[in-house]
């Protein structure tokens, strides 16, 4: 019997791929060849995946609270390679933020 699939929708991006149930969220997008989510170090540290979901349901494996804080993930923020669909999503990217603070 084969995995349910998913749809994910990244409104802000205007794209959509499928997502098999069980596999994480980066992973899917980026065997669909789709970029709507930028991509970093790939294992919860770096945060350059962060979305937000609006719409579904889904869990998440552990996350770095330097990149989404307890706050944040009660609001809906997670990280796309921690991310596991549980349901269809709609989500949002590009919520990465460079916490290094200015340059000078």
């Amino acid at each position: 019997m084969e995995a349910e699939t998913f749809l994910i929708e990244v409104s802000n991006r205007g794209e959509h791929f499928a997502c098999r149930q069980g596999d994480l969220l980066l992973i899917a997008m980026e065997r669909a060849g789709k970029r709507a989510i930028s991509v970093g170090c790939r294992k919860g540290g770096c945060g350059m995946c962060k979305v937000r979901v609006l719409v579904g349901t889904y869990e998440t494996l552990p996350m770095s609270r330097a990149q989404v804080s307890e706050a944040e993930q009660h609001a809906g923020f997670a990280l796309a390679c921690r991310l596991r669909p549980t349901s269809a999503l709609q989500i949002e990217s590009d919520h990465f933020q460079n916490r290094s603070g200015p340059t000078t």
